[in-house]
């Protein structure tokens, strides 16, 4: 089975975006053991983009067509093929009847194009959008299958979750059994972290180890192929115990869509523990991630965002002369601003983030250098020491500082 994924965008092709939407889509089907062999990069010209389909159709059996199912001008890919093809388009009038209807609540003007996102093509199966306007299609036609996905990246996975992936599952009867698992870890170099894997792991056969670099986490997928349930679930407990007495230090748990921040959340709310922050670098980043996960509210109540020396004073009661004896960017500064906020809205744990995120050195510390206090209720505050590579940027070093702050929560609770 070869399956090719197009993926439809000037933007892309002119590098002004990065296509997510194809890694996410790949790393998908090589979990239902159907690879993407192909992937194909196009803009928005239907000449171009039908011959595109064209040729996929001589070499895959299932074509996936991503992007480009708006209501603009340069949203050609359901047209495109629809007469690549051979078929019509047709509406789908429930579909079209709540789209109008979700503009008069929004009292947002639509467009006669706007049609458009309630076409797919006749004969072929509408695929529902989660969270969006426009629907995609499922076709079958001389006996190959072409799926029509939409681009934006938070429709597109959606519809991958919730639309696609049954009916994959329904229509590809591939007789092979897959049991998978993710492991999720933060704080080893890809490179190391797979190096102790494959030592750990060595006797080992049956098994697929490979892993997958996120902004916030390595993950590392385990997958047996072609054995029973029962087997493959005891090999692949086997195998993490054997990945764990090397690397349980850096490991916070299993699933592909797992967050630190979720298990943090999850142990504090088991705990009845609040937490608060003050953060500098991060200028809220830290109090932002946690507020992403529902059920924050029963563990967070606020923090504070003090980037000037004098607002950590102020609002945090850091002694005077402290920051002028040690520097912004010191433990004992770091320390000051855990202790400070815990003690200012009274929770078990508060936890501080000073630091440069660059691009430009301060105090004499390079861009990478960051302090994180943590401060529980009844134990001696604790700093750590960052030393983050200033390449990454600016935005990459305050996501780090985040995510190695929450490990340090994580630490403390499972203890």
């Amino acid at each position: 089975m070869d399956a090719e994924i197009i993926s439809v965008g000037t933007e892309i092709v002119l590098g002004q975006i990065v296509n997510t939407n194809a890694a996410y889509l790949a790393r998908k089907l090589t979990q239902l053991d159907l690879p993407a062999t192909y992937q194909t990069t196009v803009d928005d010209q239907p000449q171009r983009l039908e011959r595109v389909i064209n040729h996929a159709l001589t070499r895959a059996q299932l074509v996936f067509v991503c992007g480009g199912l708006g209501p603009t001008a340069d949203d050609i890919t359901m047209p495109t093929v629809a007469r690549t093809l051979g078929v019509d388009l047709q509406t789908d009038n429930q579909h079209w009847n709540w789209i109008q209807q979700t503009f008069k609540q929004r009292q947002i003007k639509m467009e006669p194009d706007n049609i458009r996102q309630a076409q797919y093509l006749k004969g072929g199966t509408p695929l529902k959008n989660p969270v969006g306007l426009a629907l995609g299609c499922w076709d079958e036609i001389n006996g190959k299958v072409v799926v029509v996905l939409p681009g934006p990246p938070a429709e597109f996975q959606a519809m991958v979750e919730e639309s696609l992936i049954p009916k994959l599952k329904e229509h590809f009867q591939t007789g092979k059994q897959i049991t998978s698992r993710t492991l999720n870890f933060l704080g080893r170099p890809e490179s190391q972290l797979m190096s102790e894997i494959q030592e750990a792991t060595q006797n080992e056969t049956g098994i697929s180890i490979t892993s997958y670099v996120q902004p916030t986490a390595i993950q590392v997928r385990l997958t047996v192929r072609d054995l029973p349930k029962k087997e493959a679930t005891a090999k692949i407990n086997r195998v993490q115990k054997s990945i764990l007495a090397f690397e349980k230090p850096y490991f916070f748990g299993v699933g592909d869509d797992l967050t630190l921040a979720n298990v943090v959340v999850e142990l504090l709310k088991e705990k009845n523990w609040k937490l608060t922050a003050a953060e500098s670098l991060t200028g809220g980043m830290f109090q932002s991630t946690i507020c992403s996960v529902p059920g924050a509210s029963n563990i967070f109540d606020g923090g504070f965002v003090t980037y000037a020396a004098s607002a950590k004073e102020e609002l945090l009661g850091i002694p005077n002369g402290l920051i002028d004896r040690y520097g912004v960017v010191s433990s004992e500064t770091a320390a000051a601003m855990a202790e400070g906020c815990r003690q200012k809205l009274n929770t078990k744990i508060g936890i501080g983030f000073t630091g440069v995120a660059g691009p430009d050195a301060l105090e004499n510390h390079p861009a990478g250098t960051v302090w994180v206090g943590l401060a529980i209720e009844g134990q001696p505050t604790k700093t750590v020491q960052l030393h983050l590579a200033s390449y990454i940027g600016r935005q990459a070093i305050r996501t780090l500082s985040v995510q190695y702050g929450l490990q340090m929560i994580y630490r403390e609770l499972k203890k």
